[in-house]
């Protein structure tokens, strides 16, 4: 019977539609530094992961039983993938089964922050009762999403989910994306109905400068893509989320442009040292935080296990 170690967990759907092929799933967890003993010992052909577990080099050359490395997700900074395929391993992931609950993430944190919800969710419990009013006037200068311009940067497929919801949100969209030039965006309603909208990406300077919202979809960087330059091109009072990686966002000076008020206020999903990110940043009274929660709705997680399902039945079947 061929086993799969799936160590960061995976969906009962994903399960279910292995053990029906004759697959065994071990769900345990095991420790990063116990892996290769552990895949050895049990004779391991699948390994999946999510975030939390790393398939380096030392695991590749060390367990000759593994066949496949599965990333339930999109990125795969975690797994040294060229490797992995020059000795003959086949790498797979499900970058389409996670894109709506991300693009949905980026607008709670919009919401959040558009509305002080964040801020009113710390204060309400403790305040709420004794300073009620001088808390509505705190959190009465409100702003709408309908009418701003949110500039997309990276119009891969969680690009384009976050586009479809700004548009039926009557939001003016603008994208940056070194590989896309023009793309088609179907924007579907209720009752079969929908509108197609064509959108030209632009130089990311243009996006900087236009953007009242700026949402990074991009992979990790070998350096900062919003940093100091970037920030001071940017409007005054703009609104920055990344739920893409960290990393890509220079965490001191975006903490000088909170203070300052070029940005109004920040949401991260993702930080430059997970899992441990800087107390600056988690303490700031600016940022709507979460901790890399992207992919994690019950639908994304099934769509992931029954696409790492069929993708592992077809290569080893």
């Amino acid at each position: 019977m061929k086993k799969i170690l799936a160590n960061d967990g995976l969906s009962r759907s994903g399960i279910d539609k292995l053990q029906s092929e004759g697959f065994q799933v071990i769900t345990d967890k095991v420790n990063q530094d116990d892996l290769i003993q552990y895949i050895n010992n049990h004779q391991i052909e699948v390994v999946l992961v999510r975030s939390a577990t790393e398939v380096r080099k030392d695991i590749i050359d060390s367990c000759p039983s593994l066949k496949i490395i599965g990333r339930g997700g999109v990125g795969m900074d975690n797994i040294d993938v060229e490797y992995a395929r020059e000795k003959g391993l086949k790498v797979i992931n499900t970058p389409a089964a996670s894109s709506e609950s991300v693009a949905e993430l980026v607008f709670a944190h919009l919401y959040s922050g558009m509305r002080f919800l964040y801020d009113s969710n710390r204060n309400m419990p403790s305040k709420g009762y004794t300073d009620f009013a001088k808390l509505k006037k705190a959190y009465a200068g409100g702003i709408e999403l309908r009418g701003k311009t949110i500039g997309i940067i990276g119009m891969g497929r969680i690009g384009l989910e976050v586009a479809r919801i700004a548009l039926g949100l009557r939001m003016k969209v603008i994208a940056a994306d070194t590989c896309v030039g023009k793309t088609n965006i179907e924007v579907d309603f209720y009752n079969g109905q929908s509108i197609q909208v064509d959108i030209e990406t632009e130089p990311i300077e243009n996006i900087l400068k236009k953007a009242d919202i700026i949402t990074l979809h991009i992979p990790s960087q070998k350096g900062f893509v919003i940093g100091q330059d970037q920030f001071n091109i940017m409007k005054e009072g703009v609104v920055l989320i990344n739920c893409a990686r960290g990393g890509v966002i220079d965490e001191e000076a975006l903490i000088e442009a909170l203070d300052s008020g070029k940005v109004r206020f920040a949401g991260l999903d993702v930080f430059e040292n997970e899992p441990t990110p800087s107390t600056k940043i988690l303490s700031h009274s600016k940022i709507s935080l979460s901790p890399h929660i992207g992919a994690a709705t019950l639908e994304a997680q099934d769509r992931i296990g029954t696409e790492l399902a069929t993708q592992i039945i077809q290569i080893l079947s």
